[in-house]
């Protein structure tokens, strides 16, 4: 959420912030702005609401010349999104200009000291009350930058990066960072910053990621890291594997549509390397094989589409291991004051690793001393770091908001922990881990072949995109997938779409079935669930009867699903554990053709972010 460049270097700073904003837009924003030291000495901005277009027409015909410079695009949380909320924010004199990602809990007493000095606001944000403590803090101590940001840094309560300009300083930029992201991109005679390294991947695959409650001071020639207090600090070095091309659509019109059909190589990097001479092994995990073994209790938390892969997990982790499972959101995790002890193994799904809400639910499962494993596709992030362990999907860089990939990667890698709990306890054999795991490697061939039907579903979502509604039913591991569906919908296509536990539909949910109302239903195996799949037909003809029209995803070769079906959407046989990697993916190509038909941008959903830093 929100995105953050800076740069400092040879080359004209509004060129390379600009084309930065522009490769952060997935993570969603409703106004964007820059601000860059002349060279003249003067501090000059622009910003506009809207997307980053707007932001170009504003600059069409203006100089801003600079090798010194920052830019932003925001989602709106304190102040509606419009020009005056818009950042950088600059104090009373010009002398100073902030971005800034987050959210600053006491703002409200900052801005009250702040006006009984005289200071007047020209925004409703909490943001700009940084730009005006930092101004008055170099003008009562004399200092510098970077001292001015540590003392107001120690002042705030919440979570937040910062960066900021200083007029009469050009040659560096100051920065700091609280449980949000801010990474260092280091080049030949020039430095980066950004929300993540697809801001100045274009330039450098040299990368630095800050600890928490750091400030980092950059310039041309380096850079210097330090506490709150001062203190030298380290940030974490690493090398960026990816490259800008993987940002790119590769010919697709859509971000999402090229990254799901990614999903066959992404869910195989993911399971790579993790069953090693007939032992499953996390290899980044880190976590001593007895701590597994004394796990006597399993929490979940995750937010989304992660909730739904850590719904999918309770079904695997209780059937392999007979280990109890709780799947929570993240948002809820803390406040219930859930039992936790030494013996509890929680769970941490997140794609960004910065997602505000799975951060807390962390920190509150690290107090009441429960062990934490993090499932992440951002290496480095501030939830892997928190955690005692992490267990890496290997994605790649997601830009459509949607979760496709990452979730399917999620998917594996939850799989992945449920075949290593019961190696751990012993609840399975040797012979059957290295069988289990052998199903799994053998599920990228059956996504690739789903994609291949997937025509099919495009023709169909077109003759629906004009529906209402779409309800979405399933049974046992079908059901996180409903859900997963009608998330997808509402994600997309702006539609009323909801889901079900197929058994539930008699207790209330069938009232909703009227004439021609599309209901898809997620199908198990007749082989693998065979009584849930007699349900599910007399569920299929419930709904039928009422004039509904079935869109029934199915193991190829139900000839009973097909009878009762007004369309039929075959899937490969898998092992019921293992379908929803296979019947998500349907989903995934429906809600995103009909989005089209509807002539959305399913990149950029209106109001959604794809890192959500903020609780």
């Amino acid at each position: 959420m929100c995105g953050i460049v800076g740069y400092v270097g040879s080359r004209s700073a509004l060129d390379v912030v600009v084309e930065g904003l522009r490769r952060l837009e997935y993570r969603g924003y409703d106004s964007a702005g820059v601000a860059v030291i002349s060279e003249d000495g003067t501090l000059q901005t622009a910003k506009k609401a809207g997307r980053i277009e707007n932001l170009d027409r504003e600059l069409a015909g203006v100089t801003i010349t600079g090798q010194t410079g920052m830019g932003h695009t925001r989602w709106a949380t304190h102040g509606a999104p419009n020009d005056r909320n818009a950042h950088p924010h600059t104090d009373s004199f010009g002398r100073i200009a902030v971005v800034h990602n987050g959210i600053i809990e006491n703002y409200a007493e900052l801005q009250s000291e702040l006006e009984h000095r005289g200071v007047e606001f020209r925004s409703d944000t909490d943001s700009e009350t940084v730009a005006h403590l930092v101004a008055a803090e170099l003008a009562a101590s004399g200092g510098v930058l970077a001292d001015a940001v540590r003392a107001v840094c120690r002042r705030l309560q919440g979570a937040f990066t910062l960066v900021l300009l200083d007029r009469d300083h050009p040659e560096s930029i100051v920065a700091a960072r609280r449980s949000s992201p801010l990474v260092l991109g280091i080049g030949e005679g020039e430095t980066f910053l950004g929300s993540d390294v697809a801001a100045f991947i274009e330039f450098t695959k040299n990368a630095v990621e800050l600890g928490q409650d750091q400030v980092v001071e950059i310039r041309s020639d380096g850079y210097t890291l330090t506490d709150f207090y001062g203190a030298p600090a380290q940030g974490k070095h690493f090398t960026i594997d990816w490259d800008l091309q993987a940002a790119e659509k590769g010919g697709y019109d859509f971000f999402m549509l090229k990254e799901t059909q990614e999903q066959p190589s992404a869910v195989a990097d993911t399971l790579r390397s993790h069953f090693v001479n007939g032992q499953i092994t996390l290899d980044e995990q880190r976590l001593d094989p007895g701590v597994l073994r004394e796990v006597d209790k399993v929490f979940v938390v995750a937010c989304g589409s992660a909730y739904h892969a850590g719904l999918i997990a309770k079904h695997a982790i209780e059937h392999w291991t007979r280990i109890p499972v709780e799947v929570e959101y993240a948002s809820e995790f803390r406040y219930r004051d859930p039992v936790l002890d030494r013996q509890t193994l929680v769970v941490a799904i997140s794609q960004s690793g910065e997602t505000a809400d799975t951060l807390e639910a962390v920190r509150h499962a690290k107090d009441q001393r429960a062990t934490v494993l993090a499932i992440c596709n951002t290496n480095g992030a501030q939830i892997p770091r928190e955690s005692d362990a992490v267990l890496y999907t290997h994605a790649g860089p997601e830009i459509g908001v949607a979760a496709t990939k990452t979730f399917t990667s999620q998917v594996a890698a939850v799989l992945i922990v449920g075949l290593a709990l019961a190696q751990a306890r012993g609840t399975k054999y040797g012979d059957e881990i290295r069988a289990e795991f052998a199903n799994l490697q053998a599920m990228p061939a059956h996504i690739a072949k789903t994609l291949e039907l997937a025509d099919s579903v495009r023709t169909l979502a077109r003759e629906i995109a004009d529906s209402k509604a779409i309800l979405f039913v399933g049974r046992h591991v079908g059901y996180p997938v409903a859900l997963e569906g009608a998330l997808k919908l509402k994600e997309l296509a702006y539609m009323h779409a909801e889901a079900f536990a197929a058994g539930e539909l008699k207790h209330g949910p069938i009232a909703l079935i009227e004439q021609d109302l599309p209901v898809v239903v997620v199908m198990p195996s007749p082989v693998g669930r065979p009584v849930l799949h007699q349900k599910m037909l007399s569920n299929i003809a419930e709904i039928s009867a009422r004039g509904a029209r079935t869109i029934v995803i199915a193991t190829e070769g139900d000839e009973l699903a097909a009878k009762y079906a007004t369309n039929l959407i075959e899937v490969p046989a898998v092992p019921t554990l293992l379908s929803p990697l296979v019947t998500t993916i349907p989903l995934q190509v429906l809600a995103a053709e009909i989005a089209q038909a509807r002539g959305f941008d399913i990149d950029k959903p209106r109001n959604l972010a794809k890192s959500v830093t903020v609780e």
